[in-house]
């Protein structure tokens, strides 16, 4: 099942009822860039070069500050901040010292610190904030033993998030097939190890997002699936996760076609959305995969839209619930598209504009991030 997209007349009313909106963008040239969407324009608004690669954007609204995490791989990596201007500006406000290979960050203990998830050196680390020096706190991360899938020759934390109650930072584990879970000293900062979830071997976590308190979905990268999880909280002990259903991200429970990689998901309402990288579903586009929930937060499966371009690596709701902007890593470009508040449903598309150079499939390189300016 497919959405079907609305009338052009329709399309045209709602894009010229909007007003000017900013949209952060990373590429691993070592560039971020700030884009406005106008009706159904996207224009180029500011630059600022940070060198190294770029891979992941944290925005704190309130002080207007972007983290941006480095996923270089050789020599030495950074972390740095970045001021955003209301006119969509940009400065390089901060710079810290950093493991190797980040490719996630989130702000955390009121805006205190950050921790991020260092893929290629098997690394959770955490800064004090505001940035310099160097890191706060580092977990070298180790497994028992090879995953069955090749890319499982080590731990590759992908994501760092904040629970909903900001007592826990859960890393989901690529290599390990583990979440893992810590719970945040609120007087220091610094992190404690508390027992990951284990999963079935080959998963491979990738993403996570928590619906309310209690649910938590989790995308996993090499099984092409989405886990949801009812969420616990211990008194004085740690975050406990309890999996009760998972569901592919293909239309009709099928299998992924060979290749492909579930990217981020997010929720918003009742919907919950998967990006597909290299499905090909849309050739030569990949596809987003969209879910309704129910008061239980069971996933249904409802349709798979076009991404607009090639492996979407990144994408993000805005607030208003009526637009979603996607990150198509290997075509470098940003797409817009309608979501329709009532249903959950994505599209038709808005805009769509190249950012820097096209990158490679299955490369460290082209566009790696979208974020609102909201």
């Amino acid at each position: 099942m497919l959405f079907h997209a609305l009338g052009l007349g329709l399309l045209s009313a709602l894009v010229q009822t909007g007003s000017a909106a900013n949209i952060f963008v990373s590429h691993y040239t070592g560039v971020v860039y700030t884009l406005t969407l106008t009706g159904s324009t996207l224009t180029q608004n500011s630059t600022v070069t940070l060198g190294g690669q770029p891979s992941w954007m944290t925005f704190n609204s309130t002080d207007r500050t972007l983290y941006v995490a480095d996923e270089t791989g050789s020599g030495s990596a950074s972390v740095w901040s970045v001021a955003a201007a209301t006119n969509g500006g940009l400065k390089q406000s901060g710079k810290a010292s950093a493991p190797l290979g980040a490719v996630a960050n989130v702000q955390y203990g009121g805006g205190n610190y950050l921790a991020s998830a260092h893929y290629q050196t098997s690394i959770i680390s955490t800064h004090k904030l505001p940035l310099s020096g160097s890191a706060l706190q580092t977990f070298s991360l180790t497994m028992s033993a090879r995953g069955p899938n090749s890319r499982q020759d080590a731990p590759h934390p992908h994501e760092t998030i904040v629970d909903p109650t900001e007592q826990f930072i859960l890393a989901p584990d690529l290599g390990a097939d583990l979440i893992r879970i810590y719970r945040i000293d609120a007087s220091t900062g610094k992190l404690i190890a508390c027992t990951p979830y284990t999963d079935t071997p080959g998963t491979g976590p990738r993403h996570a997002t928590f619906w309310g308190k209690n649910v938590l979905y989790v995308g996993n990268e090499l099984a092409n699936s989405v886990h949801a999880f009812t969420v616990s909280y211990p008194d004085g002990g740690c975050l406990t996760l309890t999996k009760f259903q998972t569901i592919t991200t293909m239309p009709g429970g099928k299998a992924a076609p060979s290749g492909t990689k579930v990217g981020e998901v997010r929720v918003k309402d009742n919907s919950l959305y998967a990006s597909n990288r290299r499905d090909l579903s849309f050739s030569p586009n990949d596809s987003m995969a969209a879910f309704s929930l129910d008061t239980s937060g069971t996933m249904t499966f409802q349709a798979i839209t076009t991404s607009g371009g090639t492996y979407p690596r990144t994408f993000q709701i805005n607030k208003a619930g009526d637009m979603v902007v996607i990150g198509d890593q290997t075509t470098a470009n940003v797409v817009v598209v309608k979501r329709d508040v009532a249903t959950g449903a994505l599209g038709p598309q808005i805009a769509s504009m190249r950012i820097g150079v096209a990158g490679h499939a299955e490369n460290d390189d082209g566009l790696s991030a979208v974020l609102w300016d909201e």
